[in-house]
């Protein structure tokens, strides 16, 4: 127990008699023994630091899109009104999504004052309906059953024909996107207007 406590205590001593060596490497020294040089520390610190700041502001803009229903890898805040076609991103609150809440980003297909027109029909899969989905015409997209993983769907059915003022259609040319088809248009007030980085 003595010996290793001697063998400890000497390796101890050996490091503190280093940290000056190390604390002058550390103040831009070219090598332990060599004078400290912190003009060097200090142009380090100068390209170092602004790299890091705005790694630090410009990780959190951007945003990685997890699926293949957009046609975008990241994406990242574009203020302003939303338009048609334009991405949009809100934290959807769904079963069928997850346990936990998730951050989507989809197209804004259908605008307030719109048309909205469903068709039901029978489904490809026996026993079941299928929702075909236009806005002032134009085909947005058809519902499935089941999911991918094979879990009940249940498409949306509006009550009215005019999309309200407040909330707006998304969605995806994706055929196995999950999108308003299934959950109906999303309020405003939660949609943040994205734009695509790549």
């Amino acid at each position: 127990m003595l010996k290793l406590a001697w063998h400890v205590g000497s390796r101890a001593y050996q490091s503190a008699g280093d940290i000056t060596l190390r604390a002058a490497v550390a103040l831009g020294a070219s090598g332990l023994g060599q004078p400290a040089r912190p003009m060097q520390l200090f142009k380090a610190y100068c390209i170092v630091l602004p790299i890091g700041l705005f790694a630090w502001w410009a990780v959190p803009q951007v945003h990685l899109v997890m699926t293949p229903s957009i046609d975008a890898w990241a994406v990242r805040r574009a203020p302003g009104p939303i338009h048609r076609g334009d991405l949009v991103s809100f934290t959807l609150v769904n079963p069928l999504a997850g346990p936990k809440p998730v951050n989507v980003t989809k197209y804004a297909l259908c605008l307030p004052g719109d048309r909205i027109d469903v068709l039901e029909g029978p489904s490809k899969t026996k026993g079941f309906f299928d929702a075909s989905y236009f806005c002032n015409g134009k085909l947005l997209g058809v519902s499935k059953p089941r999911s991918r993983s094979g879990k009940l769907l249940t498409h949306w059915q509006p009550e009215t024909v005019i999309m309200p003022a407040d909330a707006i259609f998304v969605g995806s040319s994706y055929k196995d996107g999950f999108d308003s088809r299934y959950y109906g248009p999303v309020e405003i007030d939660r949609l943040t207007r994205m734009e695509k980085l790549l």
